[in-house]
């Protein structure tokens, strides 16, 4: 009787064995991710790009326009941002940013802790928000904004700020202001869930860092001599090749957000092209009107204030859309850099604020009105009050946390170099360095 039992066991466990080997009655496993090759490709490409656009293109560019005495300092804020922030970022900030809190509530203002030291992230991993490509790419690509963002906020501050200073400044706000205002719109936040439309980051990178460099610069107040001694640019050449670097670099910048290698990708790449040479004419022709001569630097600021404008609006106009952001920016840039700074007299060294802070909200509102279905269906719900909404939230939120973290450094580091180390250059005061040509 046993072995009878032992031999019906045995047959119906080979039984199932064969019922499960075959295709009709097999479970299917679940598939492993396997990456876009293309898109993959395309968006290490990008991530180069973005890369070069902090360094070494905002370094050079930032750097050529300030006086020789703190060029140094100046490109040494760029490299050591880029180095700071990309910790920070890989520690924290893009768990922050692009994945989802536990509590359902705080999810709409900022992301959860999940991620934090890419604690479960790997090989196979994938964010939904870039499902073609391994999220570690996806991850590096974000960084870049991340670095990026802050690195723009020193233009305003130029020449003046503590070296310690900056480094509590930027790795604070970096945590406190740019990670959710990222979540807000790319996260999964409450303002892409209103439909703010920001493609590549009108909101989360210009306005954000143009609203947080006049902050500064008027806590910090105007450098020594500033309207009466000569504070021209040392040298243009290096301010050229920032700028042709930042251009160059702004097609992974914009058409990198596209996250894949398709047709949306070129029309964000046309675009950008489109406004930023637009701009540039733009501003020299006001240039020219008013200073009877156009200058290397009108040109390449009017290029820059097209790249920027056109970030939010590049995956989301068509190229004649393009062309009007490319106008508006030139001509709203160059008043904001030139008339509203002179009216108002602040010190906005390198025209953060002039540049990137109005020219994103220019680009950011433009978006709700030239939005045009046909090149991204997200598109066809456009609208320039929803487009006001993410503005004035972004302003209002970085305006204020900006203000709260530069009263900690100002009662932990101090915020402004000696008047003694200002008038020497911060390239020997702060670096023991000196530029020798």
């Amino acid at each position: 009787m046993k072995s009878l039992k032992r031999l019906t066991g045995v047959t119906l466990a080979a039984i199932a064995g064969a019922l499960a080997a075959h295709p009709a009655f097999a479970q299917t496993a679940a598939a492993p991710f396997k990456p876009d090759s293309g898109d993959t490709a395309w968006m290490l490409t990008s991530t180069a790009l973005v890369l070069m656009m902090t360094i070494p293109g905002l370094a050079l560019f930032y750097g050529g326009m300030v006086r020789r005495k703190n060029v140094i300092a100046t490109v040494a804020q760029s490299f050591a941002i880029t180095c700071l922030i990309t910790v920070l970022w890989m520690v924290v900030g893009y768990s922050m940013a692009f994945t989802a809190n536990p509590s359902e509530g705080l999810n709409k203002f900022v992301g959860g802790f999940g991620a934090a030291f890419m604690n479960g992230i790997g090989m196979e991993s994938a964010n939904a928000l870039a499902g073609t490509i391994p999220e570690y790419v996806f991850m590096m690509f974000q960084m870049t904004f991340a670095i990026i963002t802050p690195a723009l906020i020193a233009g305003a501050f130029a020449e003046r700020m503590k070296f310690s200073a900056l480094l509590l400044f930027i790795g604070l706000w970096s945590l406190v202001v740019y990670a959710p205002i990222a979540h807000w719109v790319w996260g999964g936040g409450f303002l892409g869930g209103l439909g703010v439309l920001d493609f590549a980051g009108g909101t989360v990178v210009h306005i954000n860092a143009g609203v947080a460099g006049l902050v500064t610069a008027l806590v910090l107040g105007k450098r020594k001599g500033y309207g009466h001694d000569n504070m021209a640019p040392h040298n243009l050449v290096l301010t050229m090749i920032g700028a042709s670097l930042l251009w160059v670099g702004w097609f992974g910048f914009n058409a990198g957000s596209a996250v894949a290698s398709n047709a949306l990708a070129g029309a964000a790449m046309l675009n950008t092209q489109v406004a930023t040479a637009m701009a540039a004419l733009a501003w020299m022709v006001v240039e020219w009107i008013e200073r009877k001569k156009p200058s290397m630097l009108g040109l390449a600021s009017g290029a820059v204030a097209g790249l920027v404008a056109i970030t939010p609006a590049s995956g989301f106009v068509n190229p004649t859309g393009a062309l009007i952001v490319g106008a508006a920016a030139g001509v709203g840039c160059y008043a904001g850099a030139v008339w509203i700074k002179r009216m108002f007299k602040y010190d906005d060294s390198l025209d953060a604020f002039g540049v990137h802070g109005i020219g994103g909200v220019i680009g950011a509102l433009l978006t709700g009105v030239l939005a045009d279905a046909a090149i991204n269906p997200l598109g066809k719900d456009a609208s320039i009050l929803t487009q006001a909404y993410g503005v004035l939230g972004t302003i209002v939120w970085t305006a204020v946390a900006t203000l709260v973290i530069l009263m900690i450094c100002k009662f932990t580091t101090g915020l402004r170099v000696s008047e003694e180390a200002e008038v020497e250059g911060l390239d020997m005061a702060l670096h023991g360095e000196a530029l020798h040509e």
